[in-house]
């Protein structure tokens, strides 16, 4: 990793590394250290991390929640640390854009794939833990789910899912989405996305993350369903 590499990731986890070793390795796809017999891959820190994670959102949680029941942490714990959580909010900071991949990986189009976002950040968060201790690891944490992390009511539903649903029944079709423009700096672009059915637009939305773009689109398609049912006095 290059100084200017090593440099915007501290930046971006907002912690110097004393290890410099820790950082490069989080940030090292396993495809790349096949290539490479003097580097580690992030294997064994996604391990470490993602217990890291697991405890720092549990306890941040039942902290903020002092009377919610274990099935409502649960629920909570979940939609902070699924999948699709990590993936957004590494692409959110642009943690991919740092990420050493071997040359097969970066032809198949890893840098943005959901599950190599997921691994990296876990590897991140374990290396923070590490070089840092607990407290920079939470801090870290605390700051890219926010979202995720807020004490309001968690989303009925997923937009996008949702929309999926009523398009199916009612439409016969599904929703497409594409991306038509960012802007800003890697660590904090902003995607806007369009939602259409066939070729008509109807949607759009704006995110920290090409996840969060589509689910704001989805979220305007559903509003303006809403408010044509209403006009209307009849269900799309």
């Amino acid at each position: 990793m290059d100084e200017a590499s090593r440099q915007r990731a501290e930046e971006m986890l907002g912690h110097t590394f004393g290890d410099a070793s820790l950082l490069e390795t989080a940030l090292t796809h396993p495809s790349y250290a096949a290539e490479h017999s003097d580097v580690g891959t992030y294997d064994r820190l996604e391990f470490l991390g993602d217990s890291v994670l697991g405890f720092i959102v549990s306890d941040v949680l039942y902290r903020a929640l002092p009377d919610a029941p274990e099935g409502e942490l649960t629920r909570r714990k979940h939609h902070a640390v699924s999948g699709e959580a990590l993936a957004e909010a590494a692409e959110a900071l642009g943690i991919g854009e740092l990420l050493q991949l071997g040359r097969g990986a970066l032809a198949a189009g890893d840098r943005q794939r959901s599950s190599v976002l997921e691994n990296t950040i876990e590897a991140l968060i374990g290396a923070l833990y590490l070089d840092g201790g607990l407290e920079c690891a939470e801090r870290f944490t605390r700051q890219a789910l926010a979202d995720r992390l807020a004490v309001s009511d968690l989303p009925v539903a997923d937009p996008k899912s949702a929309l999926q649903q009523i398009t199916q029944a009612r439409l016969a079709g599904l929703p497409r989405y594409r991306i038509v423009s960012h802007e800003g700096p890697p660590h904090r672009r902003t995607f806007t996305a369009e939602v259409m059915l066939g070729e008509t637009v109807v949607g759009r939305g704006t995110g920290h993350s090409k996840q969060s773009a589509e689910k704001a689109a989805a979220a305007d398609a559903l509003g303006s369903f809403t408010r044509t049912r209403d006009d209307a006095g009849t269900a799309l």
